[in-house]
C-alpha cells in the first residue's frame, strides 16, 4: 500500500466538492492517505515538508496557483507529484495531458508513471507554466475569484477583452545570449511549459522538458491587432506574426525604466529588473510519458 499525502485547496473551483470523492477513489486504488485540506495556499510547502518522512508521494488537488505553492516543498523533499486538476484553467495538467476527469486522474496517479519536468525560475520564484509582465499582469489584477468560480475559463477571455482596451505599451530591454533588444511592447511572456492563461499556447513546439524558455513580446501598434492575434495565441503560431518577437534561450534578463510587476503561474510574485532561467529536470511528476 502506497503512502501518500493528499492536499486539496478548498478555495479552488471544485476543491470542496471533490475532496471526499478523491479520498474514496484513491483509497479504493490502494493508497494509504494522509489528508490535509488547506484554506491557505502559502502553507502547502510547509505541510509537504512536515510529512516528508511519512509518505512516498504528494497528491495536490487544485489549480495552477495551488500547484505553484507546492513547488518549494516538492524541491526540498524530492517527493514525486500527482495532480488532481480542480482549478479554473488547469494549464499544467493540460501541458502534461493529465485528464480533468477525477476518476481518470486518480487512475493515472495509481499507474505511477513518473517523468521529470523542467521548472522556470525568476528572481528566486519558481514557476511551471509562464512568467509575464504587461497585459497579463493587468488581467490577473482584474480577474476576481468570483468571476473564475462563475465563468470558469471564459472568465479569462472576458477579462482579457476588457483589459486590452485599457492597456498601454511600455519600454523594456531584453538581454539574451549576448544580444540586447530594446522594445516597445504590450506584453512579454516567458514560458517553461506549453499552456497558460486558460489554454493559450506559449509556442507551437514548446514542451515542459525541452530545457529551454520560450519568450514572446507583443509589439503591436494597435489594440485591434491584439484581438486579431488571440486565435493564433491559442494555437501557438502567433510567433510567425509581424510585430511579435519570439526568442528561445536558457536565460533572459529584462529591465524596464520603472519597476513592473511580474506574474508567475497566475500570481503576482516579483518585479523587474528580472533574471529568468530554466532549471532542467527539476521535478518528478506522475504523468503520461
Amino acid at each position: 500500500m502506497k503512502k501518500a499525502l493528499l492536499l486539496v485547496n478548498q478555495h479552488s473551483r471544485k476543491g470542496k466538492n471533490l475532496l471526499s470523492q478523491a479520498t474514496v477513489k484513491l483509497q479504493a486504488l490502494g493508497f494509504d492517505l494522509i489528508v490535509e485540506s488547506t484554506n491557505r495556499a502559502d502553507q502547502i510547502s510547509d505541510t509537504i515538508r512536515r510529512h516528508q518522512n511519512q509518505v512516498e508521494l504528494v497528491i495536490v488537488g487544485g489549480g495552477d496557483g495551488t500547484l505553484n505553492c507546492a513547488i518549494e516543498g516538492l524541491i526540498d523533499t524530492k517527493l514525486p507529484l500527482g495532480i488532481l486538476p480542480m482549478g479554473t484553467a488547469n494549464d499544467l495538467a493540460r501541458t502534461l495531458k493529465i485528464p480533468t476527469d477525477l476518476s481518470a486522474a486518480c487512475q493515472l496517479i495509481a499507474s505511477g508513471k513518473v517523468r521529470l519536468i523542467d521548472l522556470g525560475w525568476v528572481n528566486g520564484q519558481h514557476f511551471f507554466n509562464v512568467a509575464s509582465l504587461g497585459l497579463s499582469v493587468q488581467i490577473t489584477q482584474r480577474l476576481t475569484k468570483d468571476a473564475k468560480q462563475r465563468w470558469g475559463v471564459l472568465a479569462y477571455a472576458f477579462t482579457a477583452l476588457q483589459t486590452i482596451w485599457e492597456s498601454r505599451p511600455f519600454r523594456a530591454q531584453i538581454n539574451v545570449n549576448n544580444q540586447c533588444f530594446n522594445v516597445k511592447t504590450i506584453q512579454i511572456a516567458i514560458g517553461n511549459g506549453r499552456y497558460y492563461g486558460g489554454g493559450m499556447t506559449v509556442a507551437e513546439d514548446a514542451t515542459i522538458d525541452d530545457r529551454r524558455l520560450d519568450l514572446y513580446s507583443l509589439e503591436t501598434k494597435h489594440r485591434w491587432e491584439i484581438i486579431a492575434l488571440l486565435p493564433a495565441m491559442r494555437q501557438g503560431n502567433h510567433n510567425s506574426w509581424p510585430n511579435v518577437r519570439a526568442l528561445h534561450a536558457q536565460e533572459f534578463e529584462i529591465n524596464t525604466s520603472k519597476r513592473r510587476p511580474i506574474n508567475t503561474d497566475g500570481e503576482i510574485t516579483t518585479q523587474t529588473p528580472a533574471i529568468f532561467r530554466v532549471i532542467p529536470q527539476a521535478l518528478a511528476v506522475i504523468a503520461p510519458a
